[in-house]
């Protein structure tokens, strides 16, 4: 199927690695101009040669910047000063006991996971609806809706998310700009990867035992009764993108392995 995404230009956030590469490669392959941005250089270069080397349609560029701060957002926004399509990928989580999340941990997760996409869209939605075409894409979680007890202060920024996606929708109304955002479950990236590996160690099994075990104990209502692939969620993620997908705005939609049990 043609997307028919030949000549635009998207930025991913925190795309040098898992969900977000995984996102940046699937738009470079329909001919999308992507420009790939993490934290530091070296890892940006890596990711922009590995997408140049995989044969990628589009032109590759990476911008070098902490997308947590306010003065992170300023520096890529002053390299990039318009795009096609957004994709508010970056985010951080960490496994900890709520009574050990101090104010610090709560205003750091909020910063990155939600403030980042906040600033970004409001640099970049006004020149999407001026020119009556673009795409936000909010990178969510299950976990938006299924609080995980074990890092509350994760669940409450994919939470918000759903929130700012679905009100930026509103403010669309009537263009060629939407805005929706992309709920993926428990998803075979590099930080669970080595999570995984490490529990398989320590427990003395292998990493399908452990992937067995989560889903009986951890996450018993999938339906996949697997980790999904970066690459399914970025298929979800590119057709959202695509103008074929025109019809789609103010969406929750899930890739979350029938996770959560909720029809709506």
């Amino acid at each position: 199927m043609d997307l028919k995404l030949q000549g635009k230009r998207a930025l991913v956030s925190g795309s040098t690695m898992g969900i977000g590469f995984a996102i940046a490669e699937s738009l470079a392959r329909e001919g999308t101009s992507v420009i790939i941005s993490g934290r530091g250089r070296e890892r940006v270069d890596a990711a922009v040669k590995k997408l140049r080397d995989a044969g990628a349609k589009g032109e590759i560029t990476g911008v070098a910047a902490d997308l947590g701060t306010r003065a992170g957002v300023d520096s890529l926004t002053r390299q990039i000063p318009a795009v096609d399509i957004l994709v508010n990928n970056l985010g951080i989580y960490e496994p900890k006991p709520f009574e050990q999340i101090t104010d610090e941990d709560w205003l750091k997760f909020y910063e990155v996971n939600v403030l980042s996409g906040i600033r970004l869209s409001r640099f970049y939605l006004p020149g999407m609806k001026q020119r009556n075409w673009g795409r936000i894409v909010f990178i969510s979680s299950e976990s938006a809706v299924n609080i995980p007890m074990e890092m509350m202060h994760y669940g409450m920024t994919k939470t918000a998310q759903l929130a700012i996606a679905r009100g930026l929708a509103e403010t669309t109304a009537g263009t060629g700009v939407t805005v929706n955002s992309v709920l993926p479950g428990p998803t075979r990236s590099e930080g669970v990867e080595q999570f995984v590996q490490a529990m398989a160690s320590a427990a003395k099994t292998d990493v399908a035992g452990v992937e067995k075990e989560f889903f009986k104990t951890v996450r018993p209502s999938s339906l996949i009764k697997r980790f999904a692939t970066p690459e399914e969620v970025a298929a979800m993620v590119t057709f959202v993108c695509s103008p074929l997908s025109s019809a789609t705005n103010g969406a929750a939609l899930r890739v979350d392995g029938g996770v959560v049990r909720s029809i709506i």
